[in-house]
């Protein structure tokens, strides 16, 4: 095997025209290889400076998850550091995690964040929604997003090897017209679903919308977490 590690978005192109995979951390693909058969041509984007940045407002798709810290909002560090063991985080990548896994640890954390993908198309890099790079499984680049006035992370203890975990991610923005949206995604099994609610009344009126969305159709145990963690967060903003 082959491996490419391009220092520019016209050496990704090339690779990517020459059919290499893209093989993020590694963590997920190696073991699948050693069953059957590697790649002629792979590529890291460990060496690519638009696919490594760790700032307040984006973060790149190499990056691994180990380095993720209090540049970035709450949610999105406390999603890292709940993935697998420190092993793991020290190589496992954010564009791995997010295409590659079917666990998708960060995916509720960017969803409430509202955040948006770079990828890396034929001709040019371009922004797109999660939904089209988790459907497409687009080559990322990496994630932005605007900072919410406050975020949360709660990850239910599990068995190892078991059923995933639940989580609830939960991020609070300001409109342009200065009213306050709460965003909740949850992560269910393997299926993530997100809804939004207006938050200006409080817990009582998020709860009341949340529960008439796909939000309210969950287990009761994970309603439960669901308002606890609505609770938790607006009860912090209405403190500061």
């Amino acid at each position: 095997m082959l491996l490419r590690q391009p220092t520019s978005v016209s050496e990704a192109q090339e690779c990517m025209a020459r059919g290499a995979v893209p093989i993020g951390g590694a963590t997920l693909v190696w073991a699948t290889w050693q069953r059957d058969g590697f790649p002629e041509l792979a590529m890291s984007l460990r060496a690519l400076p638009e696919a490594n940045t760790v700032e307040p407002e984006s973060l790149g798709a190499a990056v691994v998850l180990h380095r993720i810290d209090d540049r970035v909002p709450e949610v999105l560090r406390r999603a890292a550091g709940s993935v697998g063991t420190g092993a793991v985080r020290r190589t496992a990548t954010v564009g791995g995690n997010l295409v590659g896994s079917s666990l998708r640890c960060l995916l509720p954390a960017a969803l409430v964040l509202e955040a948006r993908a770079t990828v890396l198309g034929p001709d040019r890099p371009y922004e797109t929604d999660l939904a089209e790079v988790m459907a497409k499984r687009h080559l990322m680049l990496g994630l932005r997003w605007r900072t919410p006035l406050a975020s949360g992370y709660r990850k239910q203890p599990a068995e190892a090897g078991g059923p995933p975990p639940l989580v609830v991610a939960t991020a609070v923005h300001t409109d342009g017209d200065g009213r306050q949206r709460l965003r909740v995604a949850v992560r269910d099994g393997y299926d993530v679903l997100s809804e939004s609610a207006t938050c200006d009344a409080g817990a009582d009126e998020a709860l009341g919308i949340l529960e008439r969305t796909d939000i309210g159709a969950l287990p009761a145990g994970a309603r439960d977490v669901v308002r606890e963690q609505v609770a938790d967060i607006l009860g912090a903003l209405a403190g500061r």
